[in-house]
């Protein structure tokens, strides 16, 4: 999840009979969706001795402190292992992951009967998934090829915060409601739903 530190485990598994030592270079960099590089965020290397048909676990964190700056708005990381065999001619294994991260949700909850030409009020809530504090923080609303800009006040760390959204819808039938928040240390955490409007 966005904000949280993220924990990963590489298994290494010996399936054969002799002692195997294993240099192993680890690196994570966010990425865009094209996989294209944006920014080294971690590099470490380890060595590991492996027994005949031996696994061990190499536990890697990446803080949220590490990666949240460099993040774009794809959301992604990508972990690779080199792992090199030694004293085996030059044995190579690249293994590799890409990580998306899940953005803090955007809850919608509606009225339980919504009907033509009444007022109805939607409740929607937004959150703060980091470990700081955001600010200039703005909800943009997309309904009935409408858009309404709501400015917010700043949230603490891992702050969840709502507001009411009143509107009359003006026809019957499904009408799709999409919101976007964006403050100054993330951006276009969206969220939407379709309204099923009933006739009055």
């Amino acid at each position: 999840v966005f904000g949280r530190d993220i924990n990963l485990i590489l298994v290494l598994s010996n399936l054969s009979s002799d002692r195997k030592a294993v240099r192993v270079d680890l690196s994570a960099s966010t990425i865009l969706y094209t996989r294209r590089t944006v920014t080294e965020i971690l590099r470490a290397t380890t060595s590991v001795e492996l027994g005949s048909k031996q696994g061990k676990h190499i536990r890697v964190k990446i803080p949220y402190a590490h990666y949240g700056r460099y993040l774009t708005t794809d959301k992604r990381i990508q972990i690779t292992a080199l792992c090199e065999v030694m004293r085996s001619n030059g044995l190579k294994l690249l293994v590799e992951k890409t990580i998306i991260l899940e953005d803090t949700n955007i809850i919608i909850k509606l009225p339980r009967r919504i009907v033509v030409n009444k007022a109805a009020t939607l409740e929607i809530s937004y959150a703060n998934p980091l470990p700081e504090p955001v600010s200039r923080c703005v909800l943009l609303v997309t309904l009935m090829n409408q858009q309404v800009k709501i400015n917010l006040a700043r949230l603490a760390p891992r702050e969840r915060s709502k507001i009411y959204f009143e509107f009359t819808p003006r026809r019957s039938g499904p009408l799709q409601l999409q919101v976007d928040f964006s403050c100054d240390k993330f951006s276009h955490v969206k969220g939407f739903v379709t309204i099923a409007v009933a006739p009055s």
